[in-house]
């Protein structure tokens, strides 16, 4: 079951019913006669016509309190959350139906709302890269991972950001019904059963550019600039006007990465862009984005990426 509310990402909540119901088409085409292995319903405090953060409609089949007992899963969507954390209906159902179901779940930012409920207390959670400083300052007691795609923690459940319900849904597909049919349905949709590396691959740079501020914005986006050139902490501190000590110290706690892998991260997001749109070789592209040498360049894409620079650009590049 999907939980929505006023605000909700339509993907958030579209995404997982579409991956359950082709799992269930898949299964029916191999075994005539079978129950469908799932039974997705969509469901909101009220039911009823649900606004979604694009102003699309849903409409929700049933209202919380309507729900038969015995719900198997439960995924609660991402969006503006705000309201809805506040929702005392909307926490104290969650709170009742945790106990009896295999799995509770949420996707982007719905774990703004489990979180408000008290079940991510003690437990460790994913939500959106750039909601989850948010979250941790906001719920101190919840172990937030602000890379990875989805985590599963006993029988709690969370996501990254809104295409990354996809992969949530699969990974539960695949618990239920075996790699075969999650990857069927992945091929379906044209996505990965297992995506390669984490948020910080899309994340890194534009979160640093996000952050930055002082002297530290100019050192960001000269190094933006100048991917090729010596990036090396002391270079970067001269940039700064400031002592290499303290520059690294200063940015760590602002950018919550190292100038070190703010650089790699930066020089890898430039490589993975012309590996998508360009045709230069390997060995041009490592010396154009900074890494010196292909080898170097290969395995800082599958030390963050886990594919080489060949494979990454058979998989993503234009024909």
């Amino acid at each position: 079951m999907v939980v929505a509310y006023d605000g909700a990402c339509a993907i958030d909540v579209v995404g997982p019913a579409d991956v359950f119901a082709l799992a269930s088409d898949r299964v029916k085409a191999k075994l005539r006669g079978a129950p469908p292995a799932y039974d997705v319903e969509i469901a909101a405090v009220s039911g009823g016509v649900v606004r979604t953060l694009t102003g699309t409609q849903i409409v929700a089949q049933k209202a919380l309190a309507d729900l038969a007992p015995g719900v198997d899963t439960v995924l609660v969507a991402g969006g503006d959350y705000r309201g809805a954390m506040r929702d005392a209906r909307l926490l104290g159902w969650l709170r009742a139906t945790t106990p009896g179901v295999r799995r509770m779940g949420a996707v982007c930012t719905g774990a703004f709302i489990l979180a408000a409920a008290g079940l991510l207390t003690g437990h460790r959670a994913a939500t959106h890269w750039r909601s989850a400083a948010a979250l941790a300052r906001e719920f101190p007691c919840v172990d937030v991972d602000p890379d990875a795609i989805f985590i599963r923690s006993g029988k709690i459940y969370t996501s990254a950001g809104t295409t990354a319900s996809i992969d949530l849904a699969l990974s539960l597909v695949e618990e239920d019904l075996g790699y075969d049919v999650a990857l069927e349905v992945a091929r379906d949709l044209v996505v990965f059963l297992k995506r390669p590396g984490g948020q910080s691959q899309f994340s890194r740079p534009l979160r640093a550019q996000t952050v930055a501020t002082g002297p530290l914005r100019g050192v960001v986006d000269w190094v933006l600039r100048h991917l090729d050139a010596d990036l090396r902490v002391e270079a970067l501190a001269e940039k700064a006007g400031m002592s290499p000590r303290n520059f690294a110290r200063t940015f760590t706690r602002d950018m919550q990465m190292t100038p070190a892998k703010f650089v790699e991260a930066a020089r890898l997001e430039q490589a993975r862009s012309c590996l998508e749109g360009g045709r230069a070789s390997i060995k041009q592209l490592a010396g154009d984005c900074g890494f010196g040498t292909d080898e170097r360049m290969r395995r800082a894409f599958q030390r963050a990426l886990q594919v080489t620079p060949e494979d990454y650009r058979r998989r993503f590049g234009r024909a």
